[in-house]
């Protein structure tokens, strides 16, 4: 696997970070959801597509860029049609903690409190991780 590309910070606008440099990799919003998606178990396109409710070239493309970046990995489980899995690298896996806090934050900040939904449980993604 080669190393996941590295974004020079001068090149970045407004006041060039780390932060602003991991946006640029995985800030869209269908990456994240699709890092969260592989996390909880779905390996194949469309379980990952039904999982995030993306349109299809919308995850078709952020996979491409997910796995530019190295953060999955894609293999080929059949040959005719060519179908693909994906998995989280190490670097998709360093993001785990995040989608963890993201959890947390969205619980507290972004969810109404009468939302009928909001007392549904939300596994932690690392204890996710953990059991596989």
């Amino acid at each position: 696997m080669s190393p996941a590309p590295s974004l020079p910070l001068a090149e970045l606008p407004g006041r060039p970070c780390p932060i602003a440099a991991a946006l640029e990799l995985v800030g869209e919003r269908w990456a994240l959801l699709v890092v969260r998606e592989i996390a909880l178990g779905a390996t194949h396109f469309t379980d990952i597509v039904r999982g995030t409710g993306a349109p299809r070239d919308r995850i078709a493309a952020r996979l491409k860029v997910l796995e530019h970046a190295g953060v999955v990995a894609r293999s080929q489980y059949q040959s005719g049609p060519p179908r693909y899995e994906y998995r989280l690298t190490p670097s998709g896996e360093a993001l785990i903690p995040v989608l963890d806090a993201l959890l947390e934050w969205g619980k507290v900040h972004a969810v109404a409190l009468d939302d009928p939904d909001r007392e549904r449980h939300y596994p932690s993604m690392t204890t996710l991780k953990d059991k596989r």
